[in-house]
């Protein structure tokens, strides 16, 4: 399955708030779909379903890159549903949108498919790489890349900063001094769900 590319206001109203995957704010309180009509009570299946559908619409990943993520998350101790948001979490293109380099996770991958990111001092044009402690992100020299940079940070000055980031603007680089944790992660989601949700395939 591919990435979405429909109208992203109809995913918002129908799963909640999305932070990293629109900026928009719908007029419109009621889910999508013929007007009118009451939304109908879901089944263990569609809620689990729809907790999924948050995370991978929220991080902009495929089915099978989704698929890949839980796998790993249950290999590695700890809590399979924290484990997954952390490795979700440390992906580059998602700690570009953090630091506020980027208005969206689907924003932060075109800007290092550009090459305007560099990741201890060497250009990264892979969105999905998987950044670890102590890692510096920051914009490439370009005046290109900088003038980008600076229009996003100044957008996003509502945003807060999680604590396992650490923001140099006057440098324009972000640095990770740790690994997030559950509260900080700004999704409204169940993560528990996802990997009941995952639990037969996986």
């Amino acid at each position: 399955m591919s990435r979405y590319r429909g109208p992203r206001l109809r995913i918002v109203r129908r799963l909640g708030e999305l932070p990293g995957f629109t900026t928009k704010i719908s007029k419109k309180q009621t889910p999508p779909g013929q007007h009118g009509k009451a939304p109908r009570k879901l089944s263990q299946y569609g809620i689990r379903l729809q907790e999924k559908q948050k995370l991978r619409f929220n991080y902009g990943l495929t089915e099978s890159q989704l698929i890949r993520y839980v796998r790993e998350a249950r290999r590695s101790k700890g809590s399979t549903g924290e484990v997954l948001l952390q490795l979700l979490e440390m992906r580059l293109d998602n700690v570009v949108f953090r630091l506020g380099f980027a208005p969206t996770i689907v924003a932060a991958r075109q800007v290092i498919r550009h090459g305007h990111i560099v990741l201890n001092n060497q250009k990264l044009t892979i969105p999905s790489y998987q950044c670890k402690p102590k890692d510096i992100v920051s914009i490439a020299q370009k005046n290109q890349s900088r003038q980008l940079a600076t229009h996003f940070m100044e957008e996003s000055t509502n945003l807060a900063l999680p604590p396992h980031l650490t923001l140099n603007k006057e440098t324009v680089a972000g640095t990770i001094v740790g690994t997030i944790d559950r509260q900080s992660i700004g999704l409204k989601l169940n993560e528990l769900l996802v990997v009941e949700f995952y639990s037969r395939k996986v």
